[in-house]
C-alpha cells in the first residue's frame, strides 16, 4: 500500500491508504471500537490518538499503535489549541503513515471533544508541505460509538464542554449536545454499547433513526467490523462534507412520532420577521435534539442565513447569497447540485429564497414548533411593503459578522461562520 501509482498530476484512487475515523462522547467506547478495527488486521493497522484533555496547557499526549510497537509522544504546542494539533502533528503524521509500505490501513481514534466532520474536512483542505492529505489517504468510514444510557440526556442539554473538562481551547463554547450530535450526524455506521433500559433505548434509537437514517447500527459487544462496513450504503459520505446550501439530511428519516420522537420539516416562501423570528428561536431549545436549515430574514434579504441547534444550544451564521441576488457569472460559479436544487424550486417572485429547517424533537411539541415559526413570518401586509422598507425593520441578527468567525478554526463546523449563540 505505499506504492504509488498513475501519473504525478493524479494519483490513483487505489494508491490511498484506506482510514476509518472513530468518534464519541465516551472515550472507553471510542477505544474499544478503534480497537475492533484494528483488530481485523494488527500488523497492518496503525492506530492514532491524540489526548487533547491538557491541550488548553499547550500539552497533547499522542499515542500511536502499529503492529507490535506503542509510542507515546508528549507535544508542547506553543498555542494550545486544536488548530494547531492539527496543522503541526496529526496532518503530518497521517501523511509519514500513509507513506509506509506496510501500513494497509488507519484508524484515527478521536478525543472525545472532537466532532468527525472537522478532521475530514482538514484532511481534504489543509495543505500539508504541498497538498492535502486526503492525496494519500481515503476516508472508509466514520464510526461513532453511542453509550446508550447517557447520550440522549447528552445531546438534550446545554452543559459546556468546558464543565467536562473537554474544551479544545480556552474560547471553545461548544456544549457537549453539539458535540455529541456532530459526531453521530457525520457517522456512516453507529456503534451502540452500554446497558440501558428498553424506553431509554428505544428512545435514543428512534432519534438516531432520524438524524442518521441512513448509517446502519450494531452492538459494540461482538462487534463484527467487516460486517459492519459491508452495511455501509454506497451512498454514504465517507469523509464528505457539505456545504451550507447541501441536503440537510442524508436519507428518508421516518415521519411519523415514535415513541415521542418526531421530525419537524418547515418549508415556506415568505421571509421571517428578524424580531419575531429572534424571539420564536427558543421554541428550538426546549425538547429538541437537533435545528438544522437556511433561512432568510425580511431585513437581509440578500442574504441566507444558517440556524443550528443541538440541545440548549443554538448557532446562527452566514450561509452566502441567495442565487437570485447573483450574476449569470457568479451564478456559473456555483455547484452544480445547487444550481438545479435551485432552479427546480425557483419562483417568480421569491427566486431561490425559501425557508428550510428540520427539527428533530424528542419532548417538544411539534405543533408548537410549526406554530411558532409560521407567527414569525411576515404578514400579508408586511409583505406588501417591500424590499425597501424590510430592511428598515429592527435586526437582532444584524450584528452577527462582528462575533469571533471561525471559518479557519478546524474544530468548528466548516458550512457556517459562528454567529448569534445562546443557551437555554
Amino acid at each position: 500500500m505505499g506504492l504509488r501509482v498513475g501519473t504525478e498530476t493524479e494519483p490513483s484512487e487505489a494508491a490511498r491508504v484506506p482510514l476509518v475515523v472513530v468518534a464519541g462522547l465516551d472515550g472507553e467506547h471510542v477505544a474499544e471500537t478503534a480497537g475492533a478495527v484494528r483488530a481485523t488486521d494488527p500488523h497492518g493497522t496503525a492506530v492514532v490518538h491524540h489526548d487533547l484533555r491538557e491541550v488548553t496547557s499547550g500539552v497533547v499526549r499522542r499515542y500511536l499503535r502499529h503492529g507490535d510497537s506503542e509510542q507515546l509522544t508528549v507535544l508542547e504546542l506553543a498555542h494550545g489549541c486544536v488548530s494547531c494539533t492539527l496543522r503541526e502533528d496529526f496532518l503530518p503524521l497521517l501523511r509519514r503513515l500513509a507513506a509506509a509500505p506496510d501500513v494497509r490501513r488507519i484508524v484515527v481514534r478521536l478525543d472525545s471533544s472532537l466532532e468527525p466532520e472537522a478532521i475530514c474536512w482538514a484532511i481534504e483542505h489543509v495543505v500539508v508541505d504541498t497538498a492535502p492529505v486526503a492525496e494519500d489517504v481515503e476516508v472508509e468510514a466514520v464510526l461513532t460509538a453511542v453509550d446508550l444510557p447517557s447520550w440522549l440526556g447528552d445531546v438534550s442539554g446545554d452543559e459546556p464542554l468546558y464543565e467536562r473538562g473537554l474544551a479544545g481551547s480556552p474560547d471553545d463554547e461548544r456544549t457537549v449536545a453539539q458535540v455529541g450530535v456532530g459526531q453521530v450526524e457525520f457517522a456512516d455506521a453507529v456503534v451502540l454499547a452500554g446497558d440501558a433500559d428498553r424506553w431509554q433505548t428505544v428512545r435514543t434509537e428512534a432519534v438516531l433513526d432520524r438524524l442518521t437514517p441512513a448509517a446502519p447500527r450494531t452492538a459494540l459487544t461482538g462487534l463484527d467490523v467487516p460486517a459492519l462496513l459491508a452495511r455501509i450504503p454506497a451512498g454514504a459520505r465517507r469523509g464528505e462534507v457539505d456545504g451550507a446550501h447541501g441536503p440537510l439530511l442524508r436519507g428518508q428519516p421516518p415521519l411519523d412520532e415514535e415513541s415521542g420522537v418526531s421530525v419537524v420539516l418547515f418549508e415556506q416562501r415568505r421571509p421571517f420577521h428578524p424580531e419575531r423570528l429572534h424571539d420564536a428561536l427558543d421554541v428550538l431549545l426546549d425538547g429538541v435534539v437537533r435545528t438544522r436549515g437556511r433561512a432568510w430574514v425580511a431585513s437581509q434579504p440578500d442574504t441566507a442565513l444558517w440556524l443550528e441547534s443541538a440541545g440548549g444550544g443554538l448557532r446562527v451564521g452566514h450561509a452566502g447569497p441567495w442565487l437570485v441576488t447573483q450574476t449569470p457569472e457568479q451564478w456559473a460559479q456555483v455547484d452544480p447540485e445547487r444550481q438545479v436544487k435551485a432552479s427546480l424550486n425557483w419562483d417568480d417572485y421569491y427566486g431561490d429564497r425559501m425557508q428550510e429547517l428540520v427539527v428533530i424533537a424528542h419532548e417538544a411539541d411539534p405543533g408548537a414548533i410549526r406554530g411558532a415559526l409560521h407567527e414569525a413570518l411576515l404578514t400579508d401586509e408586511e409583505l406588501a411593503l417591500g424590499e425597501t422598507a424590510w430592511r428598515e425593520l429592527p435586526d437582532p441578527f444584524g450584528e452577527w459578522h462582528e462575533d469571533p468567525c471561525a471559518d479557519d478554526e478546524p474544530q468548528q463546523a466548516p458550512a457556517s461562520s459562528e454567529g448569534d449563540q445562546r443557551g437555554a
